[in-house]
């Protein structure tokens, strides 16, 4: 992975955790100062908003970690397993939150629960994403298998010669 890409990925990295905090910040704000309307449950929507922006913060650090790990080269290690775990463990967590929006959201939505339906697509479909990390973590591990064995062996020859 080159500089600029680390830079570039690190850079848009510091921007989303920066937002997620302000977002934050206004939530937990707006909790305090704001009393509910009575539209739509502002309360607990908002505390999902800031259960929301935890997940992508996880994700965040996760990357950032992962990043460092490819720069330094050891990423085919048993330590990249827990920040993949982390990422999982993030995005499946947006996925409920989502779905928790959905439930949420979706009172309101009688008259045309088309709305309720494509927000629960977008849910499996964070749900999907979940799981495509879930398959990139076993070739991850396969890796680190395939690394390990490599070492093994050059071990092994280098007794030899």
């Amino acid at each position: 992975m080159g500089k600029l890409a680390v830079r570039a990925l690190r850079a848009v990295l510091v921007v989303v955790l920066t937002g997620t905090v302000g977002v934050q910040v206004l939530m937990a704000w707006a909790l305090a100062t704001d009393p509910e309307d009575g539209s739509v449950p502002l309360t607990l929507m908002r505390l999902i908003t800031i259960l929301g922006m935890v997940s992508v913060q996880v994700t965040g650090v996760c990357v950032w970690r992962l990043v460092t790990m490819v720069r330094r080269g050891t990423v085919f290690s048993h330590g990249a397993f827990r920040y993949v775990d982390g990422i999982i463990g993030a995005i499946t967590s947006a996925s409920l939150l989502w779905f928790a929006v959905t439930a949420v959201n979706a009172p309101g939505q009688r008259d045309d629960p088309g709305v309720s339906v494509i927000m629960a697509g977008i849910g499996l479909a964070i749900l999907g994403v979940a799981l495509i990390v879930l398959v990139l973590r076993t070739l991850l591990a396969q890796a680190v298998a395939r690394d390990v064995e490599a070492a093994r062996m050059q071990a092994e020859l280098n007794e030899v010669i």
